[in-house]
């Protein structure tokens, strides 16, 4: 795909949630700039950290937890160390025992996402492995993201 044809990186307006997460040391490669493969741990960082807290998820104890099915994410400019990231999140689509979360990794204060993409989890009980409903605490703070309801 051409650079005429690729979509725009996605825009601030765009997520309902936000987080800054620092890079560090270890985030830069060799070429001076933050390895592609942290950018995924910078997603997990945001979603996780909303799990655990509005979304009442128990990492630990708790018996339901989401597994990773799909992942991407898309390029458009670095960053570097020591940079503080500004992650923005939104929810594309929420089903019963899934959801498709929605990212862009912002510099500060700008308004396009330097990398964007998406992660998609399924959430399923710890013991059996099967997917299960999300419990209503959960499902109200992804549907807030999703634009379902105020907050």
């Amino acid at each position: 795909m051409s650079d005429s044809q690729r979509k725009p990186p996605a825009r601030r307006s765009a997520f309902r949630h936000f987080r800054v997460i620092p890079t560090r040391w270890m985030d830069n490669d060799l070429y001076g700039h933050v390895n592609n493969v942290v950018y995924y741990s910078y997603f997990d960082t945001i979603i996780n950290r909303y799990l655990i807290e509005p979304g009442g998820i128990d990492i630990h104890e708790g018996t339901i937890i989401g597994i990773a099915v799909e992942t991407g994410c898309r390029f458009h400019r670095s960053f570097a160390y020591p940079e503080d990231i500004e992650a923005g999140l939104r929810v594309g689509r929420l089903g019963t025992s899934s959801v498709r979360y929605e990212l862009g990794l912002f510099g500060a204060g700008e308004d396009e996402a330097r990398a964007d993409g998406h992660f998609v989890h399924v959430f399923v009980d710890r013991q059996t492995m099967r997917p299960i409903p999300m419990p209503e605490r959960l499902r109200a703070a992804l549907a807030r993201l999703a634009g379902e309801t105020s907050e």
